[in-house]
């Protein structure tokens, strides 16, 4: 019998259910006057303690080497630790919903960093997602504020470093 995480369907709902209560706790976080990172920091050590846990009780082993680090390291930092610390940083001066709304681009902007890179070819659908996403992105970024004033250009910026380094981790 499957457990719900050893399936494809079970993986996706925890998965976007511990993100989605991410930004909401990272809201409560930095109102009582949590740091950005050291909330980053506590997410990231979880998370990494989890797999480590999950690891060890399936009785698997990894033989740490000097490169196997090295490419932990930079992993966690790109994908996972400077994608929170923004996050944590932007969700006071943006809001949870609207910082949640950056996540949502990494698709966008991985697909971008493959095509630039060469990793992958342009085609007709993959030009029209990326003017779409960057479209609405701009649309939601212009109109993000209260009584019609626009958000802080520097905070709109920091959230839309986000998708750039998740995007840069995909790659």
């Amino acid at each position: 019998m499957k457990f719900l995480w050893d399936s494809a369907l079970g993986l996706l709902v925890v998965t976007g259910a511990l993100l989605g209560l991410t930004l909401p706790f990272g809201k409560l976080a930095t109102a009582a006057g949590v740091p950005a990172m050291v909330w980053a920091f506590v997410i990231s050590l979880g998370a990494g303690g989890v797999l480590l846990l999950a690891l060890l009780l399936r009785g698997e082993r990894i033989k740490l080497t000097a490169r196997k680090l090295r490419y932990f390291f930079v992993t966690a930092a790109v994908s996972y630790a400077f994608p929170n610390l923004l996050m944590f940083s932007a969700i006071p001066h943006l809001g949870a919903g609207y910082t949640g709304i950056m996540f949502t681009l990494s698709p966008v902007i991985t697909l971008v960093f493959s095509i630039l890179l060469g990793v992958r070819r342009p085609n007709l659908l993959g030009v029209i997602g990326i003017a779409v996403g960057f479209i609405g992105a701009v649309m939601v970024a212009l109109t993000r504020g209260e009584a019609g004033q626009p958000a802080d250009y520097f905070w709109v910026t920091i959230g839309l470093l986000i998708p750039v380094s998740l995007a840069a981790g995909n790659i």
